[in-house]
């Protein structure tokens, strides 16, 4: 957020001198000033979470801070955050998912930025932060993993990191948002290819006589993610590297349902919201977790996060068209400019439509792609500290993401930014270039 400039002289006219021998500021600078200071005021709405759970396994957990501060002791800094880490084959990885992700996030990010710098910031960050989490989980366990649903809320701006089949989906102006991806086998042809190029071999459980059954699986393993953090045992070409979407809502607020797969296996998006409409946030949350476990037993671990996001309505927003279920066009860009840009573009950014932005999306796996996407902060990562642990790098110890990159020939291997040895073997692991685990296993299971 940018800071108030010190007080004009009095007595003095736009574009004349103060009695300080300062220039004044032009009075249109002023009021410009004065209406951004008054839309961040109306950008920072209320939050009402509320959370419910029915325990099966005991391998789901959740993260809720609505108080956060990424400048500490500075107000103007403060953002929410909510994560939902649905566990399996133990709940060692859920847990320091949970403990350690967040502080993660904030490291991959300069404690220096103004706050839309550090929004355009989050989608980078977030993918080291998930990287970092799994390369450090890993050198404690190896069975375990865990699904991650991570969002960030700064103002009317939502961020969210994905990875697994826990979802998040916000209601917002009449439509449904789909904020997350399920990183299912069964889901999407794309992951299996991936992860056959890089080595794993995906199919169904074969039972006596031949016959397949279940859904499509990894192997060895047998996890049914293609992405998750942990399931060391699985594969290292089962990637940490989320999807990660930015939406910045109306002054009309909205709610998101934040929920792991006991209730989408029973439940749709429309489905959780209309039986949970008008209730405040935990009596929602809970009637979603019942209606799920009503619908088909409690079969799982059935987690649910609601969060309202109640924002003052300055203007009457422009009716929408109903957007069809399950469908979304992100723009894979960043609408805003920086603060510096004309105020030409200022001013038509606050008299936008009454509606929600679509500001961002990117769901490659590869790394060398999303530590290098273009937005406004071009300088993220300094130029000797590892871009996904933060090591401090020597000179020459650097290694760029974009080593052996078939990417054109504009990127080149001394471009930044720059990996330590661990992070480098990390990255090519997960693009199936070495084989760091035994790839004879041919049986195990998972979720």
């Amino acid at each position: 957020m940018s800071s108030r400039s010190g007080s004009v002289g009095g007595g003095s006219s736009a574009g004349g001198s103060s009695a300080g021998g300062g220039a004044a500021v032009p009075l249109a600078v002023l009021l410009r000033r004065e209406v951004a200071s008054e839309r961040t005021a109306s950008e920072r709405p209320e939050l009402h979470s509320g959370l419910f759970s029915q325990a099966k396994k005991g391998e789901d957990f959740t993260f809720l801070k609505p108080d956060c501060e990424r400048l500490p002791g500075v107000p103007s800094s403060s953002f929410s955050a909510f994560g939902l880490f649905d566990g399996h084959n133990g709940n060692g990885a859920a847990i320091y998912t949970k403990e350690n992700l967040l502080n993660n996030i904030l490291s991959a990010v300069p404690a220096d930025l103004n706050r839309e710098d550090w929004l355009a910031a989050l989608p980078r960050a977030l993918v080291a932060a998930f990287v970092k989490t799994d390369k450090d989980f890993q050198t404690k366990a190896r069975s375990s993993g865990t699904t991650v649903t991570f969002v960030i809320i700064d103002g009317l701006v939502i961020t969210v990191a994905s990875v697994g089949d826990s979802r998040c989906v916000l209601e917002a102006e009449g439509s449904i948002y789909h904020l997350s991806s399920d990183h299912r086998f069964d889901a999407s042809k794309e992951e299996v290819d991936r992860v056959t190029e890089s080595g794993g071999d995906v199919g169904r459980l074969n039972v006596v006589g031949g016959a397949e059954i279940g859904p499509l699986r990894c192997w060895p393993g047998g996890l049914c993610l293609s992405r998750s953090i942990g399931d060391q045992d699985v594969g290292q070409f089962i990637v940490p590297v989320p999807l990660v979407k930015q939406v910045k809502l109306s002054t009309a607020g909205g709610r998101l349902i934040i929920a792991s797969d006991g209730v989408w296996d029973a439940l749709s998006p429309e489905a959780a919201f209309n039986c949970s409409r008008e209730l405040p946030p935990e009596p929602a949350a809970e009637q979603i977790v019942k209606t799920a476990v009503h619908s088909k037993g409690l079969r799982d671990d059935t987690t649910c996060i609601v969060v309202d996001i109640v924002a003052e309505k300055n203007s009457s927003s422009m009716p929408l068209p109903k957007k069809q279920q399950g469908i979304g066009v992100f723009k894979n860009m960043f609408c805003k400019k920086k603060s510096s840009d004309s105020s030409s573009h200022a001013d038509r950014e606050y008299m936008d439509p009454d509606i929600v932005e679509e500001m961002f999306e990117d769901g490659c796996a590869l790394l060398s792609r999303r530590l290098d996407s273009e937005y406004p902060v071009r300088n993220m990562f300094k130029l000797f500290i590892c871009a996904i642990c933060q090591v401090e790098l020597k000179p020459n110890q650097g290694i760029s993401v974009h080593e052996d990159s078939s990417q054109p020939g504009s990127l080149r291997r001394w471009d930044g930014p720059f990996l330590c040895q661990s992070c480098q073997e990390k990255k090519e692991a997960m693009e199936g270039k070495h084989r760091s685990r035994d790839s004879s296993r041919n049986s195990g299971s998972g979720e």
